[in-house]
């Protein structure tokens, strides 16, 4: 059996061995009783607005940072798109773009604001010019997705026959002859045609295109309804990219049968894949690459590690970065024996989330968590209170799944207090009065208990500044935008003055008891895990941190560190050794040769910007230190993506459909990861404000919906259904690791299928307006507003 190889852009290739063992997915239970909440409950919002706490006029203005909303207010807080202009008065009943195009003088839909002052007028029209430009790359990118498809012209007219039998509804399905004009022209609909009549190309009015696509849409709705396909399933460019084929193939078209789906058609798609990733291959030879796992043997009892070292290469090989299961651990020092020029280091996420997680147990920060988290399970237990919840946050949930457990909980937290205003409004609200739960259950008291708790808001707060620097770091080890090891073991300790700043006052004996205990368990954590010679050399040779603070160069520990990772990395070269030593690092710390260069200096003072090819650019005169430099500095920090290849394979490999051989489960896998790496580096890569924390499903956030949803149930194995007892009587221990995995994630429960925000204005079918869509993306500040009530209990 063969391994699992993914190859990622920052040349860390991921492996899976145990791929013919027992697995099997878990049926996600998308539908629970709470998903009644879809509908509305009343018919007008209650007088909530009234209470002491909340300022009247938020209701008035949408939780948006659109520019249009400093110039307009809603009319009818249940209608999003009635807005009054602050200038004139006027009332605009398109939404917030058509009162951009009001104030900024755009005329030919709205007649211009005389009274809108000069800056608000060039505000609101780069407002609308930017709209006009997202749209427009929005519909290149779609013309990029269907212009990829590729149909050949095929043989001649007199050889190529089409006998299918289509869609009457759609379009004409007779038996007909393909030529070269083919693609250049409509089927004719042959019930328009007459012989007194001239045969001329049918023109299709929007009446009957629009009842054609609609035909089309009912037979795709048809197939995703009889086959249960996940609505989300549809927004994805291959099915664009299908149905442009079809249409272009036109009538006649058939599809593949099972044979060439599981033989040629998927080693074609493998090679293709393989295509793909060959830049990244290439690289290997010169940057070197890291191997992610999550295992040390396969069912074989053979090293994995050793057959994909021995597979790409030895000298390519840099680092192997693990988990912190003791297996992996121990298997650190049978690798250093035979591999003593590889580095081994812990997954930076696991450590961080333990980092997390261990400040999230503090009595200080748990009884908050255990407070939002008794919230959010009382709402999403009712389904009356779950729809009055959406009714005041316009349709938004509370519950922002993470891609781990405290990242959940993090993202929750901050959600909550985003949406601090509306639910306090709702706790104070008529309809939430009525509900029988809230009246007559401790917990529904103990809910409108936290809502109205001033107390409790405080302690989100402070929650907020105390994750956060953490959290900054966790988000830049996933990001997956730029090697992350250059710049992990400075940003932790960046993140350790950022919570000292955060507590605000530590001479308090209580404050400053409190910065210790956090203190203490980052550094337990982070001992013999963030703290190697291979974290330290990449904080050393980042010019953003050591030329910034040249004191870095007479850290003991720093200096130790670069010594041990110059010996590993040159094992048993002595000479080279030398050479960087005594020769490459002078030139480098007391910056001669190209490092004195100007450039050299002003182009290492941007965080964002990339060590490795400083390095390039700068380092040809140490040409020893430079090959250590880059390649140390390239390296990824975190085997999260083993993970993700796990979710992956669990897509691929499920109760249904377990009888896939090794070899061809190998070739989904490998098809459906990369394939989906790659489109989410391009989605970073054109959308910075994408969160890697965020989960497009809510496994990580069980207990923020369900009483005991953090608990493993590590007693049953949710695969068997058997105890892990009899597992090992019947199969032995080992069974009991290779099945570990798998229990983890059993029968989660899920918030929406689709977890995007609403739309602020609908678009009419006229007419394509841009809209705004609720905040997506993770705020980072602007809790210091509630700073000195956080620090009060």
């Amino acid at each position: 059996m063969k391994d699992i190889s993914v190859i990622r852009e920052d040349n860390s290739v991921r492996l899976h061995g145990r791929v013919g063992r027992l697995l099997a997915v878990y049926t996600l239970l998308s539908s629970f009783a709470c998903s009644l909440g879809h509908k509305r409950y009343g018919t007008r919002m209650s007088s909530a607005a009234s209470v002491p706490s909340i300022n009247p006029s938020s209701s008035l203005k949408r939780n948006s940072g659109d520019i249009g909303w400093d110039y307009g207010v809603l009319v009818d807080p249940n209608n999003l798109n009635v807005i009054k202009c602050k200038f004139c008065d006027l009332v605009v009943r398109a939404g917030i773009y058509r009162l951009k195009q009001h104030v900024g003088g755009i005329s030919g839909e709205v007649r211009p604001c005389l009274k809108a002052s000069p800056e608000a007028i060039d505000k609101c029209k780069k407002a609308v010019d930017d709209s006009k430009q997202a749209k427009k790359a929005r519909q290149e990118e779609k013309e990029d997705v269907r212009d990829v498809v590729i149909l050949d012209d095929g043989p001649d007219v007199e050889d190529t026959t089409i006998n299918g039998e289509g869609l009457d509804d759609v379009g004409d399905s007779t038996q007909r002859k393909l030529g070269p004009m083919d693609k250049f022209t409509l089927p004719m609909d042959s019930s328009s045609l007459s012989n007194t009549k001239l045969v001329r190309q049918q023109r299709i009015t929007e009446a009957l295109w629009k009842e054609r696509m609609h035909a089309l849409k009912r037979y795709i709705a048809r197939w995703v309804y009889v086959h249960g396909i996940p609505f989300h399933a549809i927004n994805n460019e291959e099915f664009d990219q299908l149905l442009e084929a079809a249409g272009r193939f036109g009538p006649g078209g058939q599809k593949p049968n099972q044979h060439e789906l599981r033989e040629k058609l998927l080693y074609e798609e493998v090679e293709d894949t393989k295509k793909l990733l060959k830049l990244q291959e290439q690289e290997w030879a010169k940057n070197g690459c890291s191997i992610m796992t999550d295992a040390w043997t396969d069912q074989k009892r053979r090293s994995i590690m050793n057959i994909c070292i021995e597979k790409i290469g030895a000298e390519k090989v840099v680092q192997v970065v693990t988990d912190n299961a003791s297996n992996n651990m121990a298997a650190k020092a049978l690798l250093s024996v035979k591999r003593p020029n590889i580095f081994w280091s812990s997954c930076a996420t696991h450590t961080l989330n333990l980092m997390l997680e261990g400040i999230g147990k503090l009595k200080r920060f748990k009884t908050i968590i255990d407070q939002a988290k008794a919230l959010t399970i009382f709402i999403y237990a009712h389904h009356k209170t779950l729809a009055l919840m959406r009714k005041f946050t316009k349709k938004r949930d509370i519950i922002r799944p993470g891609v781990t457990r405290f990242a959940s909980s993090f993202l929750t937290l901050q959600s909550l207090y985003e949406k601090k205003n509306e639910l306090r409004a709702m706790s104070q609200s008529e309809e939430w009065e009525t509900i029988s739960h809230v009246k007559k259950t401790p917990k529904g008291v103990q809910a409108t208990a936290t809502l109205v708790k001033p107390n409790f808001w405080a302690g989100v707060v402070l929650c907020m500044r105390v994750f956060e620097p953490l959290v900054k770091v966790l988000r830049m080890v996933d990001g997956d935008v730029k090697p992350s090891m250059a710049s992990l073991y400075g940003d932790i300790l960046k993140a350790k003055k950022d919570i000292m700043v955060g507590l605000g006052n530590i001479d308090k004996a209580g404050t400053l008891n409190l910065y210790n205990n956090i203190i203490e368990i980052i550094d337990e954590k982070m001992k013999g895990r963030l703290d190697s010679p291979l974290h330290l050399v990449a904080y050393f040779l980042n010019p953003y941190y050591s030329y910034n603070d040249s004191s870095i160069f007479g850290e003991e520990e720093v200096m130790d560190g670069f010594f041990t990772a110059v010996e590993t990395f040159y094992h048993g070269d002595y000479d080279k050794q030398n050479q960087v030593l005594n020769e490459d690092l002078h030139k480098f710390k007391y910056q001669t040769s190209h490092f004195a260069k100007p450039t050299a200096m002003a182009g290492c003072k941007d965080y964002n910007f990339f060590p490795a090819k400083w390095w390039g650019n700068y380092g040809t005169q140490v040409p020893t230190l430079q090959k250590m430099a880059i390649r140390i500095l390239s390296l990824t920090s975190s085997s999260l993506d083993c993970e993700r290849n796990w979710s992956c394979f669990d897509g691929v490999h499920t109760k249904k459909r377990n009888r896939l051989t090794c070899e061809r489960v190998e070739q989904l896998v490998y098809v459906r990861f990369n394939n989906l790496h790659s489109k989410k580096k391009a989605k970073a890569k054109k959308n910075n404000k994408v969160d890697p924390l965020v989960a497009a499903n809510a496994t990580c956030a069980q207990g923020w919906m369900v009483d005991g949803g953090d608990d493993d149930n590590s007693d049953v194995d949710a695969v068997t259904g058997l105890t892990w007892q009899q597992i090992v009587d019947t199969c032995g221990p080992e069974e009991v690791t290779k099945l570990h995995r798998s229990a983890r994630l059993a029968h989660p429960r899920q918030i929406e299928e689709d977890v995007q925000s609403e739309p602020e204005e609908l678009p009419n079918e006229e007419e394509e307006i841009e809209f705004e869509s609720d905040q997506e993306e993770v705020v980072t500040t602007g809790y210091e507003q509630d700073h000195d009530t956080a620090n009060d209990d």
